[in-house]
């Protein structure tokens, strides 16, 4: 069975007010290491060594000082993963609540605030030649890391994929507020992801050496500071022997997370037996892919997503159920079809981490008139939401002891 694990992008914020706060120095100490969007030369895949992937937990830095990454180890299952989100978000919580602070899983922040970038050579460049697009950038993502054989395989399932990633963003779909305003999106962090020149998705790689070609030449053009800023939608990790699935806004709940993730391994698996069996990939125009996730991330679970057998509209839903449909084989082999249709159908049923906001909001502007119109408690529901299951967890006391810099 695959291992799998989860980078979670977490907002800082006061507990009072719900706003943003720039403490990622503060709640961090200890030593940077290499990561995947570092400007640092990595091993590839063939060469490096994975058993530097198997130690690998803690908390790091990103791009604005109002956020922080959570890792978990790799694991074999569900529960464990589980377990690691919940461990890692309590962890980020209690270096917060040490310097008067809690952290939040929220993919973009209810309220205005002005950001701060980290102190670092490499994001005072990417300000620099970025602008706007930069500075804006205080968005949390969920990244799914899956382990693959080769670089290869992983390519091949990277061709794979791409058609069917879009249903992963409105089932995590967790940021309908954007600087104190209602968006009218469900997920806009991906609007505002997007606006990267490398983001979104790719195209058929075909072979590994195809794949490089590709990453060569958006280098070679000037644009990207370093290969960290290759920002598609999946990607082969450049320090570990793993697919990198990039399209999911951070959860409000930790069991959707780690939904998610199993969602992630099992198409890395079918994707690969696929490989195997001849099975050539579908070839989608990478345009109607770009528009498949813009529809993810205005609707979400909440009305038609472009269906990614035939790209024509369809119930949220039934594409939903599809997924899990196709995935059936694989997640009945590995023990997790139960959980997965269960997982699947309560989010359909109560709604995504943007449906909650926006009713935490509705009840509070139906009682008040505050002046941030309901969204700070927003920001203290999604405190509770994110730490619910978290509090029997053993305390971690030790100051975190990871700081890799990255951008998402």
């Amino acid at each position: 069975m695959r291992t799998f694990g989860v980078e979670e992008e977490l907002l800082i914020v006061d507990p009072e007010s719900g706003e943003p706060l720039a403490l990622a120095d503060a709640l961090l100490s200890g030593r940077r290491l290499a990561a995947d969007d570092s400007p640092e030369d990595p091993h590839t895949l063939e060469t490096q060594d994975k058993s530097a992937f198997d130690d690998e937990m803690g908390l790091s830095a990103e791009l604005k000082l109002e956020q922080i990454e959570t890792q978990t180890r790799p694991c074999l299952d569900y529960g464990e993963l589980l377990r690691q989100i919940r461990a890692g978000r309590l962890l980020a919580d209690q270096a917060a609540r040490r310097n008067g602070a809690r952290v939040a899983a929220l993919a973009t922040s209810p309220l205005a605030s002005t950001t701060h970038t980290t102190p670092d050579p490499r994001y005072a460049r990417m300000l620099e030649r970025f602008g706007l697009t930069a500075q804006e950038q205080l968005t949390c993502g969920f990244h799914v890391h899956t382990n693959v054989e080769s670089a290869d395989e992983g390519v091949a399932v990277l061709d794979r994929i791409r058609d069917k990633l879009a249903v992963l963003t409105a089932l995590s779909a967790n940021s309908p507020f954007w600087n104190g305003m209602e968006t009218g999106f469900e997920s806009y962090r991906t609007q505002a992801w997007n606006r990267w020149p490398t983001s979104g998705p790719s195209g058929v790689f075909g072979t590994y050496s195809a794949y490089r070609r590709v990453v060569t030449r958006l280098l070679d053009s000037g644009v990207m500071l370093d290969e960290g800023m290759i920002y598609f939608d999946a990607r082969l990790s450049r320090n570990h022997p793993t697919v990198e699935v990039r399209v999911a806004d951070v959860c409000l709940r930790a069991e959707d997370a780690a939904l998610i993730a199993v969602l992630v391994r099992a198409m890395v698996e079918s994707a690969s037996r696929e490989w195997h069996d001849g099975v050539e990939p579908a070839p989608v125009p990478t345009v109607l892919l770009r528009m498949a996730a813009w529809q993810a991330s205005s609707s979400g679970m909440g009305g038609e997503l472009l269906d990614f057998g035939t790209f024509r509209p369809a119930p949220a839903a039934d594409v939903v159920r599809s997924l899990v449909d196709y995935l059936e084989p694989v997640l009945e082999e590995q023990g997790e079809l139960g959980l997965a249709r269960d997982g699947v159908e309560e989010i359909i049923a109560r709604g995504t981490g943007s449906a909650e906001q926006r009713r935490v909001r509705e009840t509070v502007a139906e009682k008040t008139a505050p002046d941030d119109a309901g969204l700070g408690s927003v920001v203290g529901h999604a405190i509770e939401a994110t730490m619910r299951g978290a509090s029997g967890l053993p305390k971690v006391d030790a100051v975190p002891e990871l700081l890799r810099v990255r951008q998402s």
